[in-house]
């Protein structure tokens, strides 16, 4: 075993020490138990690993497919949800839920989400350029948390015109939130583009007082252990990234703790993490072919950059059972090596986007009014 570097720093959340310092990023329709469980096995159980986003008005009505989503597998420690919402009072409703009813260890905040549908209700990565609002919402979850601790997610601002980070970060400490996570994009930037790491370091320097994780185009392991060094954040959130690779947990502790292993399975490997994805899918559902069909979407992710013809591409994405899952993969020549160019981009990657605000939404960032609940969808990213 060889040693590149000594293990890093801890990273503390509120009474939780993750270490190494890497999370899940919240991924809606993605970052459900049985991917938090396939990254977690990967890990070793190091690690945070977010739950996908909660709407708090679907929390606080009790809406049942809500109620799954917040399931927790018994090993997941420290519990942590994400929770997005516009209306100050109902996100304290549900934080004070959350501790009531001890559905979770940590809280984290969405601010950046880049949804049109949600962003024109003046939601999502809109939401923080209204200075006062976003502090009522901080002030009412870290109240109502107790000794929960509640972090953030949020992006770079709307617009190269119109930045927001510095300012929510130094809202974030006087309100009591434990840490923040920037991506490096703006709104218009959606998922185009690089990530600016320099702001990154620029919200580093602005908020010592509290931990300031990076995000953005972390593709392997490496990528991570250098936004580390050129921004001097504390840990990073590694979203796209982990697309169809749950294995990248296992590179990122690795490289984390000075080792140079890293994944790089063969397509054999690499099926039969399809499977169990798709049979954790089933059991969690509660019927093996919703599973398989909830499963579809990641098909293309896993197979990147493997030599994979159209028609069986397609096939597979119209799978509907376990056995026909696994039937059509061993069809493949699966003692094909891990394909140069995989560990890079994966996922969404449009960009540029013009961004869609409620009417007048610029005018003045300490006017609120003009956000109502429908800016709570129930969609996710950032």
């Amino acid at each position: 075993m060889t040693t590149l570097a000594p293990v890093l720093p801890q990273l503390r959340i509120g009474p939780h020490t993750v270490q190494p310092p890497v999370v899940l990023a919240p991924m809606a329709g993605i970052t459900n138990a049985p991917f938090r469980t396939l990254c977690r096995e990967f890990s070793g159980g190091k690690g945070l690993f977010v739950s996908e986003m909660i709407t708090t008005r679907a929390l606080v009505e009790r809406n049942e497919k809500t109620m799954q989503l917040i399931h927790f597998d018994a090993a997941e420690t420290p519990r942590s949800i994400q929770l997005y919402g516009v209306d100050p009072v109902t996100v304290g409703k549900a934080v004070r839920m959350i501790v009531e009813e001890d559905l979770a260890d940590h809280i984290d905040l969405n601010f950046g989400c880049p949804v049109p549908k949600v962003t024109r209700k003046g939601g999502g990565s809109a939401l923080p350029y209204k200075r006062p609002l976003l502090r009522a919402i901080l002030r009412e979850a870290v109240s109502g948390a107790g000794d929960l601790p509640v972090t953030i997610k949020m992006r770079k601002g709307i617009d190269d015109d119109h930045l927001t980070f510095l300012d929510a970060g130094r809202i974030a400490v006087e309100e009591g939130v434990t840490a923040v996570a920037l991506h490096g994009r703006t709104t218009a930037q959606h998922y185009g583009g690089t990530a600016d790491w320099d702001a990154i370091a620029r919200l580093k320097e602005h908020v010592p007082e509290i931990p300031v994780l990076g995000n953005g185009d972390i593709w392997c392991a490496d990528d991570a252990l250098r936004m580390m060094r050129e921004t001097g954040c504390d840990g990073v959130v590694v979203g796209r990234g982990c697309l169809g690779r749950p294995w990248l947990f296992a590179d990122l502790v690795s490289a984390m703790e000075g080792r140079t292993e890293r994944h790089a399975p063969t397509l054999r490997e690499v099926a039969d993490v399809m499977v169990r994805h798709a049979t954790l899918l089933g059991e969690w559902i509660g019927d093996e072919a919703r599973g398989v069909i909830d499963f579809r979407k990641h098909v293309a992710w896993y197979l990147k950059g493997f030599a994979v013809g159209s028609e069986m591409r397609k096939k597979l994405a119209i799978t509907s059972s376990l056995e026909e899952l696994g039937s059509q993969l061993h069809e493949l020549d699966l003692d094909q090596p891990w394909p140069d160019g995989a560990d890079g981009p994966r996922g969404r990657t449009s960009g540029n986007n013009r961004v869609v605000l409620p009417d007048g939404w610029l005018k003045d960032p300490y006017d609120c009014a003009g956000v109502s609940a429908d800016a709570e969808l129930d969609t996710s990213g950032g």
